[in-house]
């Protein structure tokens, strides 16, 4: 086709992604050209400004690492993460209210087998002790056993292991299997909240915003179970500083845990508690569908 006016130009392409034999590919990227498109014309795109979004996406690619993926923290500034978690997840249906939450950079695959009620600090990482006792069921509230759970989160000074040289691999970090009655439980450290990295293109955009770079205290969570939809899930700590301007906009109601202080001199689950410690219980609940791991974002 010669292009003769700018409306040429969407009608070609749009020609040429006829030719795909994938219905679902040809739709969604027919989709995005249009949207694409509309959106260079409803602002009047100039080139500098093409240029400089150009400029974005390729720095997108050169601040992400094995350590770090750049591509995910800007999609989750954005909002589009928890967007695409929402309208996947079974959004709007009184009936199931999701525990699901986004996956986040930080998840690494073949985290330690550990079992259940053990402990998953590996490694001198002083603060409060948790304990947290989880349930997993299906969307009619029936236990479910043998499902593998992931549980990563950051130390108490909102650092990763792969983040931290004072911590050793894997730290904070470990895989349960639940049992008959769809149980887990662990021994770990209360989490603090922490500053996504600002050295890239997204702390360029949080800045033209003037927003913060803060997430709130949480614990990431990862369920997976043959014959259910794979579990995605964090758990926020309830009164934490910035549970309501979370940088990745992934706080809902249902994700709001009671991590709950108990006393010194109350009796904890372990002898070696002479303070004052949390507990944390949490029902998670998964839906039918295809059991499959994400791709990790780091290694």
């Amino acid at each position: 086709m010669i292009i003769e006016t700018e409306q040429d130009v969407t009608k070609a392409v749009l020609s040429e992604l006829d030719r795909a034999e994938d219905p679902r590919f040809k739709e969604v990227m027919s989709a995005l050209v249009r949207h694409l498109h509309d959106f260079a014309r409803e602002v009047k795109l100039t080139e500098a400004e093409f240029q400089k979004a150009i400029g974005y996406v390729v720095a997108l690619g050169q601040h992400t690492n094995e350590r770090h993926n750049e591509a995910v923290l800007m999609s989750g500034s954005l909002g589009f993460s928890m967007l695409i978690c929402l309208l996947n997840n079974n959004a709007g249906h009184e009936q199931v209210e999701t525990t699901a939450n986004l996956l986040g950079p930080f998840w690494r695959m073949h985290s330690p087998p550990t079992e259940n009620g053990a402990s998953i600090v590996r490694s001198p990482t002083p603060g409060d002790p948790l304990f947290v006792n989880a349930r997993v069921v299906d969307q009619d509230g029936a236990p479910i056993a043998g499902a593998e759970v992931d549980v990563w989160h950051s130390s108490p000074e909102g650092l990763y292991e792969q983040q931290d040289d004072k911590q050793v691999d894997m730290n904070l970090r470990g895989q349960f299997t639940t049992d008959e009655e769809g149980r887990f439980g662990f021994r770990t450290v209360l989490p603090a909240g922490y500053p996504i990295p600002i050295d890239g293109p997204t702390g360029e955009l949080l800045a033209a915003q003037g927003r913060h770079n803060m997430r709130p205290a949480h614990i990431h969570f990862l369920v997976y179970k043959p014959g259910h939809k794979t579990l995605i899930s964090q758990v926020y700590v309830k009164g934490a500083p910035y549970i309501d301007t979370d940088v990745q906009f992934g706080v809902t109601e249902a994700l709001v845990g009671d991590y709950v202080r108990h006393e010194p001199g109350e009796p904890a689950p372990a002898d070696d508690v002479d303070g004052h410690w949390y507990s944390l219980e949490k029902t998670f609940a998964m839906l039918p569908g295809e059991a499959r791991l994400p791709v990790p974002p780091i290694k």
